[in-house]
């Protein structure tokens, strides 16, 4: 593995890692909170929008399973360049769209990038940090949140202040072009030499392992929630009588929870990684808050965000386990994708199910029965992943 031993080396890679992240959401949050102006100006109907809010989590899936040939053929640095320069140029490119087809078409060549720059991110860190993976996975699951958040907050007053849709969502290339540079200079000194033959594991293999299915179930039932949570919690809130406007700023407060919670992942990681108790108390946290939104949602909304916002602490928990269960880098890009790929599939569908639910009963109720069997799930399949050996001691590599 081609990692630099200096102080100094570690910190560059460390802050490029970090800085990828922070690139990941950007091309997705930055565009709900314009999508009127994009409805007027590109000529989008309802239809149209709503394919628009589907397309991150369905090039998250396709793209998330395919990134591990991609790496294999290409090494993790390339394959990182790779996903930058995409988010780059269809970021940049988007904003020229007179009609529809250009935008979604470069919409989907931005989102291909951040699908692929999802997987990479524990791989590099398990080859450039394997000493540090906790740590690493907290700061870039925060660079992640903080990348979403900076994308809804900012694009707001800057499509207001003169520059519209266009530079508010064309903007954010900049900061991509930011994190490419050093990776760029990393390029001479790629892992892909790592990753050897004899090391491969091919997705049909990875898929024979019962850690990799306890991986994604854990990933998808938390994925699931929390597209459900943005899309139907402040709904949830309103209908059972908290003031639309309280209600918004809940959603906003269970965001931020999340942002000290990922941080105090490697703390928590170093006091109980080896036992079963971080999965089982996401898991009950998610189902307290939940439960607490179908029995008196007016009754203490805050305490409802703040449980909920701790419990998605399941996500970065799981992305570091991706790094912890592994002990080497192809297993690692292997287990990555298994886990993301389809993971995300479910994020697609859980929020339209959700609505489909309400739409179909007349009630939360149904819904929100069914996102506490999800925390069911994370507190299962978290304690079995908690317990398990490293994927490749259960392949026989």
């Amino acid at each position: 593995m081609s990692t630099s031993p200096s102080a100094r080396g570690r910190v560059l890679v460390g802050a490029s890692i970090i800085l990828l992240a922070l690139n990941l959401r950007v091309a997705v949050s930055s565009v709900g909170v314009v999508m009127d102006a994009l409805q007027s100006d590109l000529g989008l109907n309802a239809t149209a929008a709503g394919l628009l809010t589907t397309l991150p989590m369905i090039c998250f899936a396709v793209f998330g399973l395919g990134t591990d040939a991609i790496v294999r053929h290409l090494g993790l640095h390339r394959t990182t360049v790779v996903a930058l320069v995409a988010i780059a140029s269809g970021i940049a490119l988007r904003v020229l769209a007179d009609g529809p087809w250009l935008f979604f078409s470069m919409s989907f060549l931005a989102l291909s990038g951040a699908a692929i720059g999802n997987v990479v991110l524990p791989p590099l860190v398990k080859v450039h940090f394997p000493d540090r993976i906790g740590l690493l996975s907290a700061l870039f699951g925060a660079a992640l949140m903080g990348g979403a958040t900076l994308g809804s907050t900012i694009s707001v007053p800057v499509s207001h202040s003169g520059g519209g849709w266009r530079l508010a969502l064309g903007m954010w290339a900049a900061l991509t072009v930011v994190a490419l540079l050093p990776w760029l200079r990393m390029l001479r000194h790629d892992v892909k030499s790592s990753l050897r033959s004899d090391e491969a594991l091919p997705l049909h293999v990875v898929a024979r392992s019962p850690l990799t299915w306890a991986m994604l179930a854990c990933f998808a039932a938390q994925s699931g929630g929390a597209y459900a949570q943005f899309g139907w919690f402040a709904a949830m809130l309103s209908d059972g009588g908290v003031a639309p406007d309280t209600a918004g700023f809940m959603l906003g407060v269970l965001t931020a929870v999340g942002i000290p919670m990922t941080l105090a992942l490697p703390w928590l990681i170093r006091r109980w990684g080896a036992t079963p108790a971080l999965p089982v108390s996401f898991g009950v946290l998610t189902i307290a808050g939940w439960l607490g939104v179908l029995l008196a949602p007016d009754a203490a909304p805050v305490l409802w965000a703040v449980t909920l916002g701790l419990g998605g602490g399941a996500f970065s928990w799981v992305l570091a386990m991706i790094g912890y269960r592994t002990t080497t880098a192809a297993g690692t890009t292997a287990l990555s994708a298994m886990t993301q790929g389809p993971g995300y599939l479910v994020g697609a569908i859980a929020p339209f199910g959700t609505g489909l639910l309400h739409d179909v009963t007349g009630s939360w109720d149904a819904p929100l029965m069914v996102l506490i069997g999800a925390a069911v799930i994370i507190a299962v399949a978290g304690t079995f992943i908690a317990r398990s050996a490293p994927l490749e001691s259960r392949l026989g590599k």
